[in-house]
């Protein structure tokens, strides 16, 4: 609705952007670099977040620019089933036969994972998203699929993606062993109150356009209802923008705001 009235080539906030579209805040960039150092250590690492705080599509950027060559990515949304779920998708993912028995399918992946380090020199990289919801058991099994050799040598990368509540999980006496192993951890928070503005000039420049199309009380209005987290930001300014122009305002005001409130509530 908005795109012929403030003269944008494309929706401001689309979901398609490629990885160097997305904005860098400080979170993002502190969470690229454990992640990097993760990627390199070959560990355990756990990313936590508040639903639409940005830190899956973080995530996704640094691994996507991984050499193919050098890495490879299994990246799995699977984490409301049992082991044998789990099994199956890895080794789909894998390349691998999923018609054999639990301990059959640990054994492959296992024999693949090291042939991928020492025959084609490739490091495996698994990420699960969503890992507030892993069973128990799935735990124990992820733990003991990252242990080799005595725990003397690290053939892959582990990366949960979570909810807060999978920090608070970890902490349960059950899952100290897998908590211990866990080399980087990181609480992804989003925007900070000064980034907004920033932000939505980044987003506006990608869709044709340097006029600052929000004002301050705008802007503030938006950090106020979505504490920073992008996807409430995008809502809400997405909506902003519509109300500014049926309103046929030149710029989007604290009123276009509140009326949009009560489309993304």
């Amino acid at each position: 609705m908005y795109r012929k009235h403030f003269a944008l080539s494309r929706h401001v906030f689309d979901k398609g952007l490629e990885p160097d579209e997305l904005f860098e805040s400080s979170a993002t960039a502190e969470l690229s670099a454990r992640l990097s150092y993760l990627i390199e250590l070959r560990g355990i690492g756990l990313v936590t977040g508040e639903p639409g705080s940005g830190k899956t599509t973080t995530c996704r950027k640094v691994v996507s620019g991984l050499h193919s060559g050098l890495y490879r990515v299994i990246y799995t949304p699977l984490s409301t089933g049992n082991v044998m779920d789990l099994y199956k998708s890895l080794c789909w993912e894998l390349g691998l036969s999923t018609e054999r028995s639990r301990a059959a399918l640990y054994r492959a992946i296992k024999t693949e994972i090291t042939r991928l380090c020492h025959e084609t020199k490739v490091r495996p990289v698994i990420v699960i998203d969503e890992a507030q919801n892993l069973r128990s058991e799935v735990l124990e099994d992820l733990r003991l699929l990252t242990n080799y050799a005595m725990d003397s040598e690290n053939r892959m990368c582990l990366l949960l993606i979570g909810q807060a509540e999978l920090r608070r999980r970890l902490r349960m006496a059950v899952h100290e062993a897998f908590n211990q192993r866990i080399v980087v951890r990181y609480h992804h928070v989003g925007l900070a109150r000064d980034e907004i503005a920033v932000y939505l000039t980044h987003m506006l420049r990608l869709a044709g356009t340097e006029l600052p199309l929000f004002e301050h009380s705008a802007i503030e209005a938006i950090y106020q209802a979505s504490s920073g987290a992008p996807r409430k930001v995008n809502g809400l300014a997405h909506q902003s923008l519509n109300a500014a122009a049926v309103a046929n305002a030149k710029v989007v005001n604290a009123d276009h705001v509140q009326a949009a409130l009560a489309e993304v509530t």
